[in-house]
């Protein structure tokens, strides 16, 4: 058979199969034997082709219940439950919703609900996201399903989201803000000048570390992070708290 295709019609079945191989070349294979050949033998495969070849998934689901099911989806991650897997797939296999909306609240809540209890759960979800781009549905249940149960499992944190609403507040506390002396650029002539300098550089101390204010007078020495005591962040708590000991307003 020969086989032509224009240009724009590939780029509509791409943009259609969002990632899915196997659909765009589904979608290709229908369009080459649905269309009747030209007087040469010439398969020609046009826009109009390609839309009637790869017609848009088919939601099952009005809006509400789409975010009820990204909802339970997250909570149920947050929850150590399995059931994310059940809302996943029920949700992608039972409603037609695009897979792509779970994998993008699944790299949220890894930061939101897991963080650094266990870094390695963002990985798992990027990866899944980057291998349902490279493969497509439905191989790329595997990889994603691999993700969601590693993201269930993961000892949890909301840290990070407390660290970023505990720096909001100070920012919004103190206002406009001068950067300390001994944290300014000193690369140039004349900084010396200016008062700057008076940096302790941290690899020429025991421990590669050395007590020093890194936060604007206004703030001096308060701790915006608060490590947990879930998975890797018991760790990290006490590494800090053999660099800090007890510091007030921390």
């Amino acid at each position: 058979m020969k086989l032509e295709a224009e240009e724009e019609a590939l780029r509509h079945i791409a943009a259609q199969a969002s990632g899915d191989i196997r659909r765009a070349l589904n979608a290709l294979e229908l369009a080459a034997v649905t269309t009747p050949s030209e007087p040469d033998g010439t398969v020609r495969i046009t826009v109009q082709v390609a839309e009637e070849s790869i017609r848009q998934r088919t939601v099952k689901a009005d809006e509400s219940t789409q975010y009820d099911v990204l909802s339970a989806f997250h909570k149920s991650i947050r929850g150590s439950s399995d059931a994310a897997l059940f809302w996943f797939l029920y949700a992608v296999e039972k409603l037609g919703m695009d897979p792509m909306t779970f994998l993008r609240r699944l790299i949220v809540a890894c930061s939101e609900d897991i963080g650094l209890a266990n870094p390695q759960a963002m990985v798992q979800a990027v990866t899944a996201m980057d291998a349902y781009h490279k493969i497509g549905w439905p191989e790329a249940r595997l990889n994603i399903t691999q993700a969601i149960l590693f993201a269930v499992e993961s000892p949890k944190s909301n840290a990070v989201v407390t660290a970023i609403d505990k720096t909001l507040r100070a920012m919004d506390a103190v206002g406009r803000v001068e950067v300390p002396m001994h944290l300014r650029d000193t690369h140039y002539k004349g900084s010396a000048e200016l008062g700057h300098g008076g940096y302790r550089y941290p690899h020429d101390y025991p421990g590669h570390y050395v007590q020093q204010q890194y936060l604007p007078d206004q703030l001096g020495d308060k701790l915006l992070y608060d490590a947990t005591e879930q998975g890797m962040e018991e760790k990290i708590r006490l590494n800090r708290q053999r660099r800090y000991g007890a510091r007030p307003g921390s």
